[in-house]
This record gives structure tokens, C-alpha cells and sequence, in this order.
């Protein structure tokens, strides 16, 4: 006879609720994320042509250093989402510690690699002589909040390990209206052009991290737990977190060569593929909400020993993932029409993306799929096979991208790629989970 969840009330109805209580809030704060640069943009859009290309190329690269350290979120996650199944919140409050400490120590190290590199980075990415100046001023100012940006993300981790992605959504959203208030009293107020804009998100980054560690320390007292640094546990943190980072690292590989690919097919090509990638990023947003539901929900049963709690949760998350994911390919189909013309007025570059768009609408059910199980195999700590499985993702993918312009398939071969790519990860993400080997129950795996 199996053995019933150890949780109570634990079924279908339950795992609804408590995906539904997770996701929302989660979903949020993602998508509240890309409004800073979005404000930031449109702010710095009215200083000239010049400082608003510095920024773009500035926000790339920031947008790079931190998103490679998105580990730090999934990681401490999955920890102290351990831990608070096994009813420890003073080890998960101390786990969690550890993965902010990593945080502001791998900031320190970006800070001082970006300083004195800025001008080179901004050479790289390719910034026009007249647009330099502002990206290499830009970088080196918001650079001085990038440990404050990883620190967000590292107390994230905590409080979604802790089953509360409420918090993240009111610090978001307080978050962007701060740095919306300062860019424009900075930028136009003190007169300080691009930088009034950089030392304005530096602020606002900075007042989010206040009250993540406020937050995080007031739970630290109220358990006993110690703040101190803990060499061992930060290690422990940075040992857990490698394999993401890898896992990470050749996701964007994957993104980097698919817009190469694009580039070489030509302008219409390209500028299409950037509207896709957009709507893409965006209807990611809705899926990777489910994903944090789903390592938080997933870490707790296992940290309750409740491995059957633990199936049924995968089972019933895998469920909402195939059903977001209908619907956001339905919404794709209906809105095309009206989708594209807030981007382009170009006919050709129209005509390009609509059927490339047809091929992202037919693979949501697959990306809500591989989004789900992605979640559940980090909220189990299973870091090493994601990394592998990844690795394995960007073999088959890399080739068959970039025999797209030697076979003429243009956009739409493309994004046929991209498809098989999701399709690659969902099959050896469903083989690990059909397999159970991820499941491993206790306060650490």
C-alpha cells in the first residue's frame, strides 16, 4: 500500500491552493522586475539618442552579471524550503543567511572586476563613440548596487523557501516606484542626466535589500538563529548553487546563438526575432510563477520526508503547467493581429513574425511542461542533472540553429529550433522525474 501524505488535507484541491497562493504573488514580482529598466528607458529616452543607446547597452550588461547569479534564488530556495518541512526555521533561516553572504560576497567580486573593466565591456558589446561615455558612466555607477541586487535575489530565495512570495511582490512593486520617483528628481530635478538615473536604481536596489535583510533578520531573532557568516555554510550555499550556475550559463548560450542565427538571416529577420523573444520572455514570466510555486511547495515535502506529498504536488503542478500553457498559445493565436503593430509598422518584419509566432504559440503546452518540472527538480536540489541535462540541451540545439541559414529556413526554422529545444529539456526533465531518483527526502538532500 502506498503511503498517504503525511501533510494534511494534501490533495488536489490543497495543491491548487497553495500553487495558486505561490504563483500569483510570484508572477508579480516578475513581472515588475523588467519595469526598472523599462522606466529607466523611458526616463533617459527624453536626455537624447546618444544617452539612451549608452543605456541600453549599460542595462545588457548589468542584466547579464545578475541574471547569471539567479542561482542564488533557486538555491536558497530549495534550502530552507527543506528545512521548513522539517520543521527547523532556525536551520532554514540560517540556510538562508549562508546564501546571502554568498550573494553580497560574489557583488563585492563583480564590483571590483566591473570598476576598472567598464570601459572595455562596453567596447565589447559594441557601443558607438558617442554612446560609450554614457554606458561606461552608467555601468560603473549601477554597478555599486549589484550586491545589493544579489542579496535581493538570495533573500528572495529565503522568503519563497519560507512559502511567502507576498513579501517579493510588495518590495517589487515598492521597489519600482522608488527608482521611477528618484530617476526623474535625479535626472531632470539635480539635473545629473544618466547618472542621476544609475544613482537612482543604485538607491532603489539598495532600499529593496534593507528591507529583504530587515525582514530576514527580524525572523533570524525571532528563532534563535545566528546571523554571523559561516564559512562552511557558505560554502555549502556556493557548492549547491555551481550546478545551476551552469545550468544558467548555457541557457543563455542558447538565447546568444539564436539571435546571432537571427542577425545573419538578415534586418527584418532580426528585428522580428527581438518582438518574439519578447512576447516570449513575458509568457515565461506567467510559466516560471508556477516553477517558484513548485520549488517552494516541492522542497517542503521533501523536507517533511512526505515523498508521495511530493509525487502528487509534481503531478498536479505538471497539470496547471499543460493548462497555462494551452491558454497562453490561444491568447498568441487570437492576439497576433494586434500584437505586432505596437512594435513595428514595417510590413516585412510583419510578415516575417507571424508565422515564427504560430511556432511559439504551438509550443507553450511543451514550455509549461519543461517551466513545472524545471521547478520541481531544483526545489529537490537535483542541481547536478539539470546542469547535465542542460548541457545535453545546448549539444542538439547549437547545431541544428545554425544550419537554419545554410538551408534558407529563415525565422520560422528558427523558432522550429527553439521548439526543439524545449522539447529536448521537457524529455529529459519527464525522464528524471518518471525515474524518482530526485526524490530525496530529509532537511538536506
Amino acid at each position: 500500500m502506498p503511503q498517504a501524505s503525511t501533510i494534511p488535507g494534501a490533495g488536489p484541491r490543497r495543491h491548487d491552493r497553495e500553487i495558486v497562493a505561490l504563483a500569483v504573488p510570484a508572477f508579480g514580482a516578475l513581472v515588475a522586475e523588467p519595469l526598472f529598466v523599462m522606466a529607466d528607458s523611458a526616463i533617459v529616452g527624453h536626455l537624447g539618442t546618444a544617452q539612451l543607446a549608452g543605456l541600453g547597452v549599460a542595462s545588457a550588461l548589468l542584466t547579464t552579471a545578475v541574471s547569471v547569479f539567479v542561482f542564488l534564488a533557486y538555491a536558497t530556495t530549495a534550502a530552507v524550503a527543506r528545512r521548513v518541512g522539517a520543521d527547523d526555521l532556525q536551520a532554514a533561516i540560517r540556510q538562508g543567511m549562508d546564501g546571502i553572504w554568498l550573494a553580497l560576497l560574489l557583488g563585492a567580486t563583480v564590483i571590483a572586476l566591473v570598476l576598472p573593466l567598464a570601459p572595455a565591456l562596453v567596447d565589447v558589446f559594441g557601443a558607438s563613440p558617442t554612446a560609450a561615455p554614457y554606458a561606461t558612466t552608467y555601468l560603473r555607477i549601477s554597478a555599486l548596487g549589484i550586491p545589493a541586487m544579489l542579496a535581493v535575489l538570495a533573500a528572495t530565495g529565503v522568503l519563497r523557501g519560507l512559502q511567502d512570495t507576498r513579501t517579493p511582490l510588495y518590495v517589487a512593486v515598492a521597489g519600482f516606484v522608488a527608482n521611477a520617483v528618484l530617476n526623474v528628481g535625479l535626472v531632470y530635478g539635480a539635473g545629473l542626466g544618466i547618472a542621476g538615473s544609475a544613482w537612482g536604481t543604485v538607491i532603489a536596489q539598495c532600499g529593496m535589500a534593507a528591507v529583504y535583510l530587515t525582514v530576514v533578520v527580524r525572523g533570524a531573532r525571532r528563532h534563535g538563529a545566528s546571523l554571523r557568516p559561516d564559512a562552511s555554510g557558505i560554502r555549502a550555499s556556493a557548492h549547491a548553487g555551481a550546478p545551476l550556475l551552469i545550468r544558467t550559463l548555457s541557457l543563455r548560450a542558447i538565447l546568444m546563438i539564436a539571435t546571432a542565427v537571427a542577425a545573419r538571416l538578415g534586418d527584418a529577420d532580426i528585428a522580428a526575432h527581438q518582438i518574439i523573444l519578447s512576447l516570449w520572455s513575458l509568457l515565461a514570466f506567467a510559466l516560471d510563477a508556477i516553477a517558484i510555486a513548485g520549488q517552494a511547495i516541492i522542497g517542503r515535502y521533501l523536507g517533511a520526508d512526505d515523498a508521495r506529498g511530493a509525487r502528487d504536488a509534481c503531478r498536479r503542478m505538471v497539470q496547471w503547467g499543460v493548462a497555462v500553457g494551452v491558454l497562453l498559445g490561444l491568447l498568441v493565436i487570437v492576439t497576433r493581429p494586434l500584437f505586432l503593430p505596437l512594435f513595428t509598422s514595417d510590413g516585412v518584419v510583419k510578415d516575417t513574425a507571424l508565422p515564427a509566432l504560430l511556432m511559439v504559440a504551438l509550443s507553450q503546452p511543451i514550455c509549461g511542461v519543461v517551466f513545472v518540472l524545471d521547478g520541481v527538480l531544483m526545489g529537490a536540489g537535483d542541481g547536478p542533472y539539470l546542469a547535465g541535462a542542460m548541457l545535453v540541451t545546448l549539444a542538439v540545439f547549437a547545431p541544428v540553429a545554425l544550419l537554419v541559414p545554410v538551408f534558407g529556413g529563415g525565422l520560422t526554422a528558427l523558432w522550429a529550433a527553439m521548439t526543439l529545444m524545449m522539447t529536448v529539456r521537457m524529455l529529459t526533465l519527464w525522464l528524471r522525474t518518471r525515474s524518482g531518483r530526485w526524490i530525496v527526502t530529509g532537511a538536506t538532500r
